[in-house]
């Protein structure tokens, strides 16, 4: 027995335990709060495997059907929950099936522990069946890796891992656990971890760096605001909204950035980048104060750096030093967490308001509307368009359900016309724009969040990337809802060879099968819409169903997402056709 001092007036007495290191694992997990892990077993890390079916009661363990399903559903746990979501595979080809979930966590930080099995440690290096160097090849996308080759460091390793994948920026990290760790004992005793020496997750907020982005606020006559991902992950949405009400600043936002704030809410003016609103990317060029919140100025955001708010004083909110001058340089940087230095700031600012310069805003808006808007959610055309489909998941969810979208044109007008009216309601891929993420994250989503509506958007070429989900879906019961735009194309590649290959359709058009009959197949209710008269009562009773449900909608075929920034081209040079 060995006693561990929490603090002056309490002791707690914790119990050493002869254990296997598979136990330890599981063991460590439980610790950790872990409810759900996201897997496919195999021999490498089948003892694990054999103490999870032990721990049943504690762990439930989610069967995908494709290792690479597991990392976007653990993707969409984490990223409606906040919690760190779990991923486990073997060794080889289940390890490296892993890669592409934990690269799009990387660039998108979301938290992430992936545990995978090893080879015995004595055949490492040996090309021995299903060996493959994990920890080399996943370096440069987890935030950080490490081998486990015996059992007595097991729980430390996984201590560590969840301390660095929820701390700071998150990210994704990988323990990699050879079969002999698994196997022998150890005396198992588990401390959650605390703290790293020379790593600082959270910078201290400078007050003198707050108050001088106060002080160009104060004094601005058109500033801006754009808020990204940092806002969800530091759960500062409250604070976001004080201090845009406050300092009455007109604020966009990046994709991984929307519901921070409610699409309604009046000094919200829509999303930026290449394919955002017209009125932010154009007036982006035209602010004298432009302030950046949780965002890191990607390329899809900025366009051509040398022509992107060069008028502009630049401020920049961020956690992560790193960000600091990467790619804009800035004239004031505010270092910490978003949630304590957007508190700080808003004891800083005056009251204000900007409506000569918001009514800018709404003008450049009314334009959009004519000329763009109407017709995606209102067309006069007979063919269906993706954004009278959103505008009907709309009407039904009131603005409240979780939108799960791929990468493409039904991206971008997910993006654009859902209305996010709860915080943490726009899973995507972002950075890294990964074709296959929805279907299996949106499962993650669901699991995570049952009481919530979950709908995933998806083209019909990102739905057939993990078409095999669907039997995860079955299996589990989730509800989650599929809505599949089909449009008989890979449609962002087939508008960019409209537009700039002179309609040279290389290899983007689908012959697709019959989607309704394999939902079907995994006894999924289904139906396909053709028509206009027949998309509301049809969205209607997917909403409704207690149960998942897929909708297959086709819509026109050479449909284009406006408006759209040319790639190289400046922000304010966005078109509207």
């Amino acid at each position: 027995m060995k006693t561990q001092t929490i603090n002056k007036n309490q002791e707690v007495a914790e119990k050493t335990q002869n254990i296997a290191g598979s136990e330890a694992v599981v063991r460590s997990l439980i610790a950790e709060g872990v409810d759900i892990i996201y897997g496919y077993p195999g021999g490498a890390i089948m003892p694990v495997y054999d103490e999870l079916f032990k721990y049943q009661d504690k762990i439930h363990h989610v069967l995908t059907r494709h290792e690479q399903g597991a990392a976007h559903a653990a993707q969409g746990y984490a990223r409606i929950s906040g919690k760190v979501g779990v991923a486990m595979a073997t060794s080889g080809p289940g390890a490296t099936n892993l890669i592409t979930g934990i690269a799009d966590a990387q660039i998108d930080s979301t938290p992430l522990v992936c545990i995978t099995g090893q080879v015995f440690s004595h055949l490492l290096g040996s090309d021995a069946f299903q060996e493959t160097d994990i920890v080399g090849i996943s370096t440069p996308v987890t935030k950080w890796n490490c081998q486990v080759t015996k059992a007595e460091d097991i729980p430390g390793a996984i201590a560590k891992a969840f301390y660095i994948a929820k701390s700071g920026r998150p990210g994704p990290v990988l323990v990699d656990i050879t079969k002999d760790a698994q196997v022998s004992n150890l005396d198992f005793i588990y401390k959650k971890c605390t703290g790293i020496r020379s790593y600082n997750p959270v910078p201290k907020t400078s007050q003198e760096s707050v108050n001088a982005a106060a002080k160009l606020i104060n004094n601005a006559k058109k500033p801006m605001i754009v808020w990204g991902q940092g806002v969800i992950l530091g759960q500062a949405e409250d604070e976001l909204k004080a201090v845009i009400e406050k300092a009455g600043i007109p604020s966009a936002w990046t994709i991984l950035g929307a519901s921070a704030l409610p699409t309604s809410h009046p000094l919200n003016i829509g999303m930026v980048g290449m394919h955002g609103n017209y009125a932010p990317n154009k007036l982006t060029n035209e602010c004298d104060v432009l302030i950046a919140i949780g965002m890191r100025f990607d390329d899809r955001v900025t366009g051509r750096l040398d022509a992107y708010a060069k008028q502009a004083k630049i401020i920049h909110f961020d956690i992560d030093p790193a960000e600091i001058d990467k790619n804009v340089k800035t004239d004031v940087a505010v270092l910490g967490d978003s949630k304590e230095s957007l508190a700080m700031l808003l004891d800083a600012l005056d009251n204000n308001s900007h409506e000569s310069w918001l009514q800018e805003f709404k003008d450049l808006y009314a334009i959009e509307f004519e000329k763009v808007i109407k017709g995606d959610i209102s067309p006069t055309k007979e063919g269906l368009t993706m954004g009278e489909v959103i505008k009907q998941i709309n009407i039904e969810s009131k603005g409240k359900a979780a939108i799960v979208s791929d990468v493409g044109q039904h991206q971008m007008i997910a993006c654009r016309y859902a209305e996010f009216n709860v915080s943490k309601s726009n899973i995507t891929s972002g950075g890294l724009g990964t074709m296959g993420f929805a279907l299996p994250a949106a499962i993650g989503a669901k699991m995570a969040a049952p009481e919530r509506e979950v709908v995933a958007v998806i083209g019909d070429g990102g739905y057939q990337m993990n078409i095999q989900e669907l039997g995860t879906i079955f299996q589990q019961k989730a509800a989650v809802k599929i809505v599949v735009l089909n449009n008989e194309f890979l449609g962002m590649v087939r508008q960019w060879q409209q537009l700039f290959f002179d309609k040279r359709y290389a290899s983007t058009e689908m012959t697709n099968p019959n989607f309704v009959a394999i939902a079907e197949g995994y006894y999924i209710k289904a139906r396909k819409v053709t028509k206009r008269e027949e998309l509301a009562e049809a969205v209607k009773e997917m909403m409704d169903s207690k149960e998942s449900y897929f909708l297959e909608v086709c819509v026109e075929k050479e449909d284009n997402v406006f408006p759209m920034i040319p790639s190289g081209a400046a922000v304010s040079d966005v078109r509207l056709s």
